[in-house]
């Protein structure tokens, strides 16, 4: 039983945890929020169902980006050589500028449009006159100015509302260029419950308009995709560094540091590897049914995590030198990370994390807080399904709901010529046999530890009232959270875009990582920490006559 006081519970109990959460919301709200607060409770073959992807409640300060941010900002946004112009107010358009420090490499080509933010600037006459003109404008001034090899038009929340039609003026401006790709996104912000819906929605467009464009094979024997990561802090800088190391060959990174010829050539590898499975597992299931393509889940946060990762990789091709080399390369990285794994390990073990992240790095940062010998108490998503904490074996189980229905859904088939599955169906059948997962995800909730809370698009309140209960040692989210959490006196390290840190991905990430998060939890600075109203609760004032 918890010993209660007025700033926390010292031995705190989840299910006191989750009625002081709820306490404060009105019944009808509090039912609602209770279905997306989970104490993880899972026996033998069962898994809690937990509420996910479902609108947050109105009044609520949510943590979570929009449509358009999941589109323009999180899946395009890391592409360097693709002119992407946003059609909508320039206030949209400053997400659309590096804030979420996607590093990039300009390549021998030079062409790096990453530092520059297009938008058409749409004004009150053009909201109640149109603004297809003024977009067709701005996509000539950029063909002009750039001559780049694709042009992305992407819709905010007023182009929707007033109905410009962006795809046939990208169509019209395409067949006019002929060496320029042009296409758009009908991204609004409203459109779906979260940025997830966003990452669909590029997903599809990308996949309708740019891959296959280029059947050229690219040299390599093993060849792979990965998808779903982003070059936060040169994450995929470090991967490819391994990649490279291994033999494998990185046809295409979705999307980080990526190029047009990437997605363009992407039906040419032989294996898909999965890292962010919600914001990209949509273009993995469709460049297998076209393509023939198999996918796995891999993880490349935390160094035993990468170590699985590669072997997995090794694995499916199943060459003996490939294989080898794997495993020479583990043992070069290794030493050095267990070295000072071991030296932090002293300073951080039992220390308590929570991590409120999107995508899935909520589930894979707890690899590198468990090779510190932290636990993680509390975690969860900003905009994840339920197959994302469950498992995909939920997704049969999943009702259609009015904002999924919004989400356009290709119509796929395997391609007439170039459908070509790269393993024979006893082939797969082995390796499945010899533990190598196809089209799998477990999801969160299995890697918590019971009575673990896992919290579907936590807010302001229930952030800091956690933090005020449970006190962990350091605590993970977003820039949105970063300062309120802060001044209750706890590290907050940003996971999204990493501050000014990283690489955290890999074997030199997995280093700079223990290094990072050690400074930070044992540094004494956060328990002198006290906003003004607690220095001084009740504050006084004159007027000046007086």
């Amino acid at each position: 039983m918890a010993i209660a006081t007025k700033k926390k519970l010292v031995q705190w109990d989840p299910t006191e945890i989750k009625e002081e959460l709820l306490k404060k919301y009105p019944p009808k709200v509090a039912r609602k929020r209770a279905k997306q607060i989970l104490i993880n409770e899972a026996q033998e073959n069962e898994t809690p169902e937990i509420q996910a992807n479902v609108r947050t409640i109105p009044g609520i300060i949510t943590m979570r980006g929009c449509t358009y941010a999941g589109c323009k900002g999180v899946i395009m946004g890391p592409t360097r050589d693709i002119v992407n112009l946003v059609h909508g107010p320039i206030g949209c358009s400053f997400y659309a500028w590096l804030t979420r420090r996607n590093q990039t490499s300009a390549g021998p080509d030079g062409e790096n449009y990453m530092t520059y933010c297009f938008s058409t600037d749409m004004q009150e006459q053009d909201i109640i006159f149109g603004g297809e003109k003024k977009l067709a404008r701005a996509i000539q001034e950029a063909y002009d100015l750039f001559h780049p090899k694709s042009i992305a038009v992407f819709a905010t929340c007023p182009v929707g509302l007033i109905g410009d039609d962006i795809h046939t003026v990208t169509k019209n401006m395409k067949e006019k260029f002929g060496d320029c790709n042009v296409y758009a996104f009908s991204c609004e912000g409203y459109k779906g419950v979260s940025q997830s819906a966003g990452h669909h929605i590029a997903n599809n467009q990308v996949f309708r308009h740019i891959v296959g464009e280029n059947d050229e094979v690219k040299p390599g024997k093993f060849k792979i995709n990965l998808l779903g990561e982003y070059n936060i802090g040169g994450d995929g800088f470090e991967i490819d560094r391994i990649f490279k190391k291994c033999g494998i060959t990185n046809i295409a990174t979705f999307s980080g540091n990526s190029t047009y010829d990437q997605f363009a050539s992407a039906h040419t590898a032989d294996l898909n590897a999965v890292m962010c499975h919600r914001s990209i597992n949509y273009v993995a299931d469709m460049l297998e049914t076209k393509y023939g393509i198999p996918w796995i889940k891999v993880n490349f946060i935390g160094a035993n995590a990468t170590a699985k990762s590669l072997r997995k990789i090794a694995q499916y091709f199943a060459d003996k030198k490939l294989i080898d080399t794997v495993e020479k390369v583990i043992a070069e990285e290794m030493p050095e990370v267990e070295k000072i794994s071991r030296e932090v390990r002293t300073r951080t073990e039992g220390k308590t994390a929570m991590m409120f992240v999107g995508g899935s790095r909520a589930h894979h940062y707890q690899e590198l807080f468990n090779e510190m010998g932290m636990k993680t108490i509390s975690a969860g998503y900003e905009f994840a399904h339920r197959d994302d904490y469950e498992g995909r074996q939920v997704i049969p189980d999943l009702k259609v709901d009015a904002d999924s229905r919004n989400i356009e859904e290709l119509e796929v088939e395997a391609d007439a010529t170039r459908y070509n599955p790269r393993k024979s169906a006893k082939e797969m059948a082995a390796l499945e046999k010899a533990g190598l997962k196809f089209k799998d995800y477990a999801g969160l909730l299995p890697d918590m530890a019971k009575d673990t809370l896992i919290i579907d698009d936590l807010n302001q309140y229930e952030a800091e009232k956690l933090v005020e209960l449970m006190r962990p040692d350091i605590f993970c989210a977003g820039i949105k959270e970063k300062y309120s959490v802060q001044k209750l006196g706890i590290p907050m390290k940003q996971l999204h875009s990493y501050d000014s840190g990283g690489p955290y991905a890999g074997f030199k990430g997995a280093v700079n990582f223990y290094h990072e998060i050690d400074r930070l939890v044992n540094s004494r600075v956060w328990g002198y920490m006290q906003a003004p109203w607690q220095k001084n609760p009740q504050l006084s004032a004159s007027y000046n006559w007086e």
